[in-house]
Formats: structure tokens, sequence, C-alpha cells
């Protein structure tokens, strides 16, 4: 009790002195910029801009409770826009529900991610009714004896299925947490490496709707090009990799997670209930085998490549690197899905372990299995709304540009501008999309010198950092899409996934951090890459060694 009295207090003065710093400043000015057509006003925001995520956050952080702390922060960041617009009560209610909720509701790219995510929640259910879903669990545990052989499985999957981060969290989380169950892995493990095998992986995959996005942002050079020599660099992303299959193998956690793996050893997988996501359901027969969730799985993945593939042009004659490059995710998952929904429905009622009666009341069950991460996907978007009506985006270039002068540094600051404004606005696309035209920009010079198509190293090692402290901020916060996705597709309370997850993510951050300033003064791959892993591998062992001591004071029954 006097524990989350403490956390309750320190919330409370660190927003007060967050405002009372913020008073410095106005929460909104409007630059007026000259353009061909005319004059333009252009919203800049200030530190207040930051201020709405920053409540949410907190407050889910200390209540536990996702849905409140929310709305508490798209309402904190209406008020503020109608304060800085003069625009009263009127212009909050304006704020929450027609640019917020109903924009967001009604924007296609969102529409999209919310048919794909009701249609893969019917798969999920049709699997698990067919018997899919029980008849692998039982060959797993046949094959998977382990803990460790249980967590490297699902690691496994995750790195395989690369091609988006919305389908691998949703994939692997129905495929494995019978397997995950089975050896008694908490909900908030599996949680994190689903999240730890999504966007790390994505940001390093050149066949992926990140590499699409990622090239989408580049002026001047071959987009493609240059997502490829930011792999080495993306220093997150590989450290997170190397994070997973240490604790994975030497079964060592720290933090929160440490809790949750006691108890779920212990027979208890949740710590705190589960009350938000429905129970599995479980097949009227026994006629289901592995292929009936195999099957489904591989026709999921085929049919979403191609209906990506289909959006970037392919069967127009695009080459398959630039049909992934100009691809609409959200359309090419949502037609994928419900391509592959449909097959897999005759495939099941072929096999008569279904009857049309059970797969039609599949699709009800699938959407109330969603109904949880949809509100929180609305409430985020919601929020990430509010923040950009209180110019986040503009004030975060201004502090980006300021400081281009001290070059050596900027990898470094690069990363942490990037992780910080990922982390309160829950998106990478949108931050690496802030960033990187101002990396551009800033080497300008260097990048119209360039006759050969070779890019200049510090160009590159300052667009990984970019793209590094995107998915590094993308991975701790809580209104995250991928996060929220995670969370989905283990089944876990939200909260405590976060929770878990953030002293890993924080672990890995520190090293990344320390790679990027050595890349600032060397920008040789093997050098960076090399002594990142190697100090990376040494904090991980010198925590064993700090967690095996208090270990051994512990009683594991």
């Amino acid at each position: 009790m006097k524990k989350n009295l403490v956390k309750n207090l320190i919330f409370i003065g660190a927003v007060i002195a967050y405002i009372v710093f913020c008073f410095t400043q106005t929460p909104i000015t409007q630059a007026v910029t000259v353009t061909g057509t005319g004059e333009e006003a252009v919203s800049v925001g200030s530190w207040w801009s930051l201020l709405p995520p920053i409540i949410a956050i907190g407050l889910a952080l200390v209540t536990k409770e996702v849905y409140s702390s929310l709305f508490i922060g798209i309402i904190s960041g209406a008020v503020l826009h109608a304060i800085a617009m003069g625009s009263g009560f009127v212009g909050v209610m304006t704020s929450v529900v027609n640019d917020g909720l109903i924009a967001n509701i009604a924007d296609s790219y969102n529409v999209g991610i919310l048919i794909f995510l009701v249609v893969l929640g019917a798969i999920v259910v049709l699997m698990n009714r067919a018997g899919g879903s029980r008849a692998y669990g039982e060959w797993a545990a046949r094959h998977i004896h382990t803990r460790i052989g249980a967590s490297i499985a699902t690691f496994l999957l995750g790195v395989l299925i690369f091609v988006d981060d919305y389908f691998n969290c949703l994939t692997v989380g129905s495929v494995m947490r019978p397997v995950t169950d089975k050896h008694k892995i908490s909900r908030s493990k599996l949680a994190y490496i689903i999240d730890a095998t999504a966007a790390p992986v994505c940001i390093i995959a050149p066949i992926s709707s990140w590499a699409a996005a990622v090239s989408g942002t580049v002026d001047g050079v071959n987009g493609i090009q240059l997502f490829i020599s930011t792999i080495p660099y993306n220093l997150y992303a590989i450290l997170t990799l190397i994070m997973v299959i240490f604790i994975s193998v030497s079964n060592v956690d720290y933090g929160p997670m440490r809790t949750h793996e006691i108890n779920a050893i212990n027979g208890d997988l949740f710590t705190t209930r589960n009350s938000v996501y429905d129970k599995d359901d479980e097949p009227d027969h026994t006629k289901g085998k592995v292929v009936d969730l195999i099957l489904p799985v591989l026709l999921l993945i085929a049919f979403c490549v191609v209906g990506m593939l289909y959006t970037g042009g392919l069967f127009e004659g695009t080459n398959i690197i630039d049909a992934f490059a100009n691809c609409d995710a959200s359309v090419g998952l949502s037609l994928g899905s419900i391509g592959a929904l449909i097959v897999i429905m005759i495939y099941y009622m072929l096999r008569g372990v279904l009857k049309f009666s059970e797969c039609m009341s599949s699709l009800v069950a699938g959407f109330k299995q969603m109904v949880p991460a949809i509100l929180i996907l609305v409430f985020a978007w919601t929020l990430k709304t509010m923040t950009n009506q209180l110019g986040a985006a503009e004030f975060v270039r201004g502090i980006v540009e300021s400081a281009t002068a001290i070059q050596i540094l900027l990898p470094l600051l690069l990363f942490v501008v990037a992780l910080g404004l990922s982390f309160a606005t829950g998106t990478s696309w949108g931050t690496f999309g802030i960033l990187i035209p101002i990396v551009t920009g800033v080497f300008q010079s260097q990048l119209a010198d360039v006759t050969d198509g070779t890019i200049p190293s510090m160009v590159i090692v300052c667009i990984s950092a970019c793209l590094a402290g995107a998915v590094c901020g993308d991975h701790c916060s809580p209104i995250s899409d991928t996060t929220i996705m995670a969370s989905t597709g283990a089944q876990c309370d939200h909260v405590n996934h976060v929770s878990t997850q953030l002293p890993y993510a924080l672990t890995v951050a520190g090293v990344a951090a320390a790679g990027y300033l050595l890349a600032g003064f060397v920008q040789n791959v093997f050098v960076v890459l090399g002594v990142s892993v190697v100090l990376m591998i040494a904090v991980l062992f010198g925590i064993r060694l700090i967690v095996g001591k208090d270990d051994k004071k512990t009683v594991r029954k």
C-alpha cells in the first residue's frame, strides 16, 4: 500500500514539475510561412505538446488502467489546444469527438488495420474451434520439452514472419500461446518475445512494410539501397534480438518480469488476473490435426504478402522490390486476410471439422476478441492527433535542427530524440518520417555530390540512429500500435506487458546509445557493431551474476 502511495506521489510531483516548466512557453504559436500560393499558418508547439502523452503513459503505469488513462490524456490535449486557440468548451469537444475519434475511425488506413484485426480474430477462433490449436499444442508438447525450447521456438517464428509487425504480433501469439502456456511461460514474457521480434525484425528486413515506409521518406537517393545500408548500424534492433536469445537460453529475468515468471512457474500465467480477453474456444470434437493450424497460417501469410504486392503494382509490371516499396500495408493486409478467411472456411467445411453455422458464429466471436485492442488503438490514435494539434512534430524538429552543428554527437542526439518522440506519440513511422528529412537536409550538400551511388557513412549512421530510436520508443510506449498488438497476440494485460518489457528495452537502449556515441567518432560498421555486441553481452552476463545471486534466496516451486 505504501509503495503504491509513493509511486502515485512521485508521478503527481513529476507532472506538476513538468507543468511548471511548461509555463515558460505558450502551448502553441502560429508561425506564418510563405508558399508559392500565398501565406500559410503553421502550428509550432512547445514543451506543452508532450504533456498529454506523458499524462496518459504515467497514469497507465501507476493506475494499471489503460482505457481511462488514454482518455484523460486525450482530454488534456484537447483542453490545451482549446486554451491556445481560444475556442472554449466547444473547441474541447470538437477536438475530442470530431478531429479525434471520428477522424481516426474514418481514416482509410486505420480502417484497414481494424478490418485486418477483426478478420485475424475470426481466423484464430476458427483454428481453435477446428481443433488445430489444440492439436498443435499436443504436437509441440511431444517435441518441445523445456521452457527454453518454447521460448526459442516463439523467437524463431517471430523472426520468420518479418513482412509486417501487426501480422507478426497476432499470428505468433495465436500459434504459440498453447505451447508457452504448456511450459508455464508467463503471458507477459510471451508478449515481450512477440514484441521484440516484431518491429525490431521488420526494421532490418529489406522486404517488409517497414522498409517501404522508410524508403518513402528519403528524397534524392535510392530509398531501398539506403535502407539496406542502415541495417548493420541499427543497433537497437540487432541488440534486442541478442537480448531475447540470451534471456531465453539463460532463463534469467529481472525487474517486474521476474515476478511474473516465478508466478507462472507456480501456475499463475497472468500475475494480475486477465479479465479482458475471453478464454480460447475449445473444440467439441477431436478431429483437428496440426495441419488445421499450419495450413491456415501459411495461407494467411501467402495471401497477405500477395495483397501487399498487389497494392504496390506487382501485377502491373513492377518488380518485387519496388512493389514492396510502393505497397499500402493497410489495404494489402485487409485484402489478404479476407481472401485467406474465405479459403480457410471452405477448407474447414470440406474437412468436416466445422459446419457453416460454426464458421459464421466464429466471425462474431473473433470480433469480440478484438474489441479491447480496437478500443485501445482508437484511443491511442486519437491521443496522437492531440499531440499533432499541439505542434509536437514541429517542436521536436526545431530541437533537432538547432543541434545539428554538433555533428559528432548527432547520432546519439538523433537516437535519444527519436526514442522520446516515438515513446510520447506511439508511432515509429511518424517519428522517422519527421526526422529523416531533417537528416537528409543537414547533409544535403554531401548527398548532392554523390555520383557513384555511394552514400556518405555519416548519413547512414544518422538515419540508422533515427530508425533505432523510433523502434525503441515504439517498443517502450504503451500507446504504440505494435505494443498494443503484442498484448493482444499474447492475450496479456496491456499494462503488465508494458511494465515488464520496459526494463529490458531500456537496457538495450542504454547499450545502443553508447554505440551511437562511438559511431559519431568512428564511422566503421565493424567497430561500432562489434563493440556494441560485446558490451551488450557483458551487460547481460553482469545482470545474470546479480540476478543469479538473488535467485539463491528465492525458492521456486
